[in-house]
């Protein structure tokens, strides 16, 4: 039977993609386990608002009508969530990784290298030094390579804590504000258009003029009896 063969090739070509996948993966965030928790926040997030979405879209208990109003406060209330997740989880991650790269937020190993190299360690704000100036990059030194082993790690460790810390921020503080501000003026914009149509669609009592007037009443005065 050709089955078992075909089930094994089925099952090196999976193999293979998968190692390709990973390979593709390890090459771009092996060294930076911080951006890889912000973009696989950013996917989770786009998942769910898909979700979310078609919730709305494929159930039937919804009439047209709520759809109309539901979608399109579902797609923004996903755009919120994405643009502020990754607006400020980035923006967090970000700012750290320059504390670190600037030898503001240090360790005793990197202290003693920057030492080694010449470099002063600021002790009061008086102190005149590169370390943690905006332009000063540790990673641009000259004998960069041997602290790299000590300081990668300690980066990457940053990193990863200012991505959760930002993720956190941003998911139970900021996102929620944002969401509930838009969607209190997505409603009252939508309450004053219903509103407006409603008015809109009002029949008024039609008058009638005054040669109508007074031909009814010249056929009601004919018909009064004496």
């Amino acid at each position: 039977m050709k089955t078992p063969a075909l089930m094994k090739n089925l099952s090196e070509s999976c193999s293979k993609k998968f190692d390709v996948f990973k390979n593709i993966i390890l090459e771009k965030y092996g060294e930076q386990p911080g951006k890889m928790l912000v973009h696989t926040g950013v996917l989770g997030w786009i998942l769910s608002s898909l979700a979310q979405v078609g919730a709305v879209v494929f159930n039937d208990k919804i009439s047209p009508e709520q759809k109309v109003f539901l979608i399109p406060q579902e797609i923004a209330d996903a755009a919120v969530n994405i643009l502020s997740f990754y607006v400020i989880t980035n923006s967090v991650k970000a700012i750290a990784s320059k504390l670190v790269k600037t030898g503001k937020l240090t360790t005793p190993d990197i202290r003693n290298y920057l030492k080694k190299t010449g470099i002063k360690i600021p002790k009061k704000s008086s102190d005149v030094s590169p370390i943690g100036k905006w332009d000063f990059d540790i990673t641009k030194l000259a004998n960069f390579d041997e602290i790299a082993d000590k300081f990668k790690p300690f980066k990457n460790g940053v990193d990863v804590a200012a991505s959760m810390a930002g993720s956190i921020i941003s998911c139970n503080l900021v996102t929620p504000i944002l969401r509930n501000e838009y969607a209190s003026r997505r409603q009252k914009e939508m309450l004053t258009k219903m509103h407006g149509n409603q008015v809109k669609n009002l029949e008024f009592p039609k008058g009638i003029s005054m040669s109508e007037y007074q031909r009814r009443a010249y056929a009601k005065s004919s018909a009064l009896k004496v």
